[in-house]
């Protein structure tokens, strides 16, 4: 088959590459039928998650058809059409149990990870993807929901929901600033409308995505390269910061933002992939009784978000900017990288 092979920092190949084939009772074979580019695998390029190795098929993310079932597989059958999640889970292990699905002790990949796709093992950028612990990560799609809008659900959207959102407290009433209006932080917005925030607020320093956000449930928008963006926000509010601010793209800078406008007894929820460090200024902010989450997605709100998305809730098809066929992947790439010129949110790759 052919897929997109991680080759290194900085390459990557669309190349031929073996089958995949069922290796544990537990497994599916899925036949890709749409699949998608994270800003992670951007991270992963950059080399800034260096458990990936060269040879890696990259992806986490897709829709496809069952073509094949291991032994154990009961509730799964060939010609299922299914949603495959970011996060594999055994479900039997004690994490998985509490529902954090995203630190599996199961032995795919490294017992204590449950996003492998794309990391530990290979990924869903490929004509065929093996699936590991197939009952327990893969969600069937339901009627209504196309491949493309069901992709969204693999990641950007319970990321935004479970680690913006809901380790952010987001509450009626709260005053909800997101910095970063890219996929994922549009995916917070969109669902931190599902909480009756009286404001969320785009951060970004591209003016066409701020202004996109608007259509995903912004309310305002302010561009980060504003030298007064902190007075605009204050503005937004009684004076005292933001109740909730959501951190969406993974750099000390835009961390640090997320510090500045915070209020007293409010929360910070970092959903970024940072590559560096960052400066936590305890000294300063240890009288102000914040509360700073941080977090893997776990997927365990992926079936509530796909009821509400079969019954049209979430405004799925603003991600969908570009589309691509899978034997075009490399453009896609280049064209997702250059989001600011290219205006690119989630570009769809379909077989």
């Amino acid at each position: 088959m052919k897929a997109l092979v991680y080759q290194g920092p900085g390459q990557k190949s669309w190349e031929d590459v073996p089958d995949p084939t069922i290796q544990k009772p537990t497994d599916v074979i899925v036949k890709i039928e749409t699949t998608t580019i994270c800003g992670t695998d951007l991270h992963i390029l950059k080399g800034d998650v260096p458990a990936v190795q060269p040879g890696r098929i990259l992806g986490h993310e897709g829709v496809g058809t069952i073509t094949e079932i291991g032994d154990a597989v009961t509730t799964l059958k060939v010609g299922d059409q299914v949603i495959l999640s970011c996060i594999s889970a055994d479900g039997k292990c004690d994490y998985c149990k509490q529902g954090v699905y995203s630190h599996c002790l199961g032995d795919e990949g490294a017992p204590g990870i449950g996003w492998i796709f794309g990391h530990l093992i290979d990924g869903t950028q490929a004509e065929y993807v093996r699936v590991p612990y197939a009952e327990t990560s893969v969600y069937r799609l339901p009627p209504g929901v196309t491949p493309q809008q069901g992709t969204l659900l693999s990641d950007i959207l319970p990321t935004g929901h479970e680690i913006g959102v809901r380790y952010g407290q987001v509450k009626a009433g709260d005053v909800v600033a997101v910095v970063g209006a890219g996929p994922v932080g549009l995916a917070v917005i969109a669902t931190a409308g599902l909480y009756g925030p009286s404001r969320v607020i785009a951060i970004d320093l591209d003016a066409n995505r701020a202004e996109k956000a608007k259509a995903f449930g912004a309310t305002d928008t302010v561009l980060s390269s504003d030298s007064d963006w902190k007075e605009q926000v204050l503005a937004l509010t009684d004076g005292l910061g933001v109740d909730v601010a959501v951190e969406a793209v993974g750099l000390p800078q835009t961390f640090q933002m997320c510090l500045d406008m915070v209020r007293p007894a409010g929360r910070v929820a970092n959903v970024g992939v940072h590559g560096k460090p960052v400066e936590f200024p305890l000294q300063d902010l240890w009288i102000s009784n914040i509360s700073i989450s941080m977090g893997l997605v776990n997927t365990n709100t992926s079936a509530t978000l796909l009821r509400l998305l079969a019954q049209h809730k979430l405004p799925v098809d603003e991600f969908i900017s570009h589309t691509f066929r899978l034997d075009e992947i490399i453009e896609a790439y280049d064209v997702f990288a250059r989001a600011a010129e290219t205006k690119a949110l989630k570009v769809m790759i379909n077989v």
